[in-house]
């Protein structure tokens, strides 16, 4: 006859929702929640707790050998008649040596190398009339977290008050995994026995109980082999129907799995939350990147148009000053200032109209260039002003989505709030200290103007710098193309070497020309995008942030869809039991 009182089945599951859990449990680790990781950790605990039997009953009521006779453990778990004047509580566990451990006063926890105790931990508990005074040892510790709770009374008589005192005391979420055994019934004469077993029945419903089990067994005749007439099989039956067996096991994990998928479901929205921050702060960083890179593109669309209108200006002064130059290459016109310098190295008359010639055409470039330079410049200069003022407006307008107070993720919030925190004193700093847009390397001569015009705060001051240093790099080139004009026509027989001069003078003005062009266009656009590098800089933090999100993001929501995978098996693999 099988004696099992456990479906073997149940523990290949069982192993399946342990390694659930086990994954969900990291999962909790590497979100850094302590409280939820905790949580998942006792209920994993639990998982692999054995059923857990509280066995409560009078003194002499034949407990211990009605638990040795259930468990059919081959040996005595339980010693038979204790002392009757205890008050101890037994904890019996499976243990690889038989010891006893005095957890305290009222509980000792007791380890038996039984193979059934693997699957089933038994409390055994004096006489209910002596634990009345301490019941919170059993009503707060095991009946909670209980299985299945027994109540054995002596069968000749099974309405002694302590024992349904002691009833009295457990909850009534409880109740449900209650059922009543009337052990000794070898000592009864069958009506008498079918007698107290309805009264039994009658007290249980008085109790609220709907529909009590009462079963009627002998430990005695079990031990001995009596098994058709012990009782012990029905009572297995309805144990492995009702406690241990597919059905309520089956149960049993289904609230686990209702729980991992409750605290899956949360770290889920979460995750959906930090997502949503995640992609909104991305689009904030898109959104600045882009206003800036807008403004950096109108500027140097002004860049280009103050250039334009500037080299315009070059090609026609300096065509105007060439056609005087080649009239003054005429032979009459050098043979009118000194027809001696034509012919002897006496060119004092020619010299001093070279000098005269460029001293107009820089005079003549310098009054056309400063009000041109002075204004595109300040053109440039607004658009900076405007890629800060924008930057500025969409940092107000960025989303906080992930609050602080979040029950799982607040303090990623609070590390995303002081990134944004971060980001706005830096910004603020920045933007004040005019020293962060002079840029000593491309305007050296910037340097002289900040002591003066500092009072005026960095933006304000920005279009005065750069046309000062613009136009003094401009009147450098344009000065080192007159000198070298001014030496090329230096010389004798300037007159029989016309072509060559006129040929010098048009390859110095065109060089002049490229270079000008090269010099405001390479500085002041180099210019600007050095401050928009700046200006992005300070977004480092929330940049370092965003990163660490998407890495974080990808590994968790990958590792939460490999759970819901396994979630979703082991509720099919419980549907296959229960079909």
């Amino acid at each position: 006859m099988s004696t099992e009182i456990i479906d073997p089945r149940i523990f290949e599951i069982r192993e399946d929702v342990d390694g659930m859990y086990r994954h969900l449990e990291q999962l909790t680790k590497d979100i850094g929640n302590a409280e939820l990781s905790a949580k998942v950790q006792e209920i994993r605990e639990k998982l692999g707790d054995p059923f857990l039997f509280v066995i409560v009953g009078e003194v002499k009521a034949g407990k211990s050998s009605f638990v040795n006779a259930l468990l059919d453990a081959g040996r005595d778990v339980c010693k038979v008649a204790p002392d009757p004047c205890t008050d101890v509580i037994q904890q019996i566990i499976y243990g690889e040596e038989d010891q006893v451990e005095v957890v305290n006063q009222f509980l000792h926890q007791i380890s038996v190398q039984a193979p059934i105790l693997e699957s089933i931990s038994i409390v055994d508990t004096p006489g209910t009339n002596s634990i009345i005074d301490h019941h919170e040892e059993i009503t707060e510790r095991f009946i909670p977290h209980s299985d299945l709770i027994v109540f054995v009374f002596e069968a000749k008589n099974p309405y002694r008050q302590s024992a349904w005192a002691l009833y009295d005391y457990i909850s009534e979420e409880w109740r449900k995994k209650v059922i009543f055994v009337l052990q000794q019934k070898d000592l009864m004469k069958p009506d008498d026995l079918e007698t107290n077993i309805n009264g039994v029945k009658k007290q249980a419903l008085a109790k609220g109980i709907s529909e009590p089990n009462v079963f009627a067994v002998s430990a005695l005749q079990e031990l001995q082999g009596n098994f058709g007439d012990s009782g012990f099989v029905e009572l297995r039956n309805y144990i492995l129907d009702n406690i241990t067996g597919t059905k309520s096991f089956v149960l049993k994990l289904e609230s686990n799995l209702a729980t991992a998928g409750s605290v899956l479901n949360n770290i889920d929205s979460g995750l959906n939350t930090r997502r949503q921050q995640y992609v909104a702060d991305v689009e904030f960083r898109t959104e600045v990147r882009d206003a800036m890179d807008q403004q950096e593109t109108k500027s140097n669309r002004r860049v280009d148009g103050m250039v334009e209108n500037l080299l315009l200006d070059y090609d026609r002064i300096t065509s105007d000053i060439r056609k005087e130059f080649i009239e003054g290459l005429g032979f009459l016109n050098l043979a009118g200032r000194s027809l001696r310098s034509v012919f002897s190295s006496d060119q004092r008359n020619t010299r001093e109209w070279l000098n005269a010639l460029t001293r107009k055409l820089e005079k003549q470039l310098r009054s056309s260039f400063q009000e041109k330079l002075e204004t595109g410049m300040h053109d440039i200069s607004d658009s900076i002003k405007q890629m800060v003022k924008i930057v500025e407006l969409k940092m107000q307008a960025s989303k906080t989505i992930l609050q602080s107070d979040h029950q799982i993720f607040g303090d990623i919030a609070e590390r995303r709030q002081d990134a944004i925190r971060a980001i706005q004193s830096n910004y603020t700093a920045f933007v004040e200290n005019t020293e962060n847009f002079v840029d000593r390397e491309l305007f050296p001569t910037a340097s002289s103007f900040v002591p003066d015009m500092a009072a005026g705060g960095g933006l304000a001051i920005i279009g005065g710098i750069l046309a000062a240093s613009s136009q003094g790099v401009v009147f450098d080139v344009t000065g080192g193309i007159i000198s070298a004009i001014g030496f090329t026509l230096a010389g004798v027989t300037l007159f029989f070497r016309k072509r060559k001069v006129i040929s010098s003078f048009d390859e110095e003005i065109a060089k002049g020309r490229d270079e000008l062009k090269r010099v405001l266009e390479e500085q002041v656009k180099t210019y600007t995008a050095r401050i928009k590098e700046r200006l992005d800089q300070n977004f480092d933090p929330l940049d370092v942030h965003i990163e660490e999100e998407r890495k974080s993001l990808d590994q968790l929501e990958s590792k939460s869809g490999e759970i819901h995978g396994g979630l979703q098996k082991i509720e099919g693999d419980l549907s296959t039991m229960t079909s």
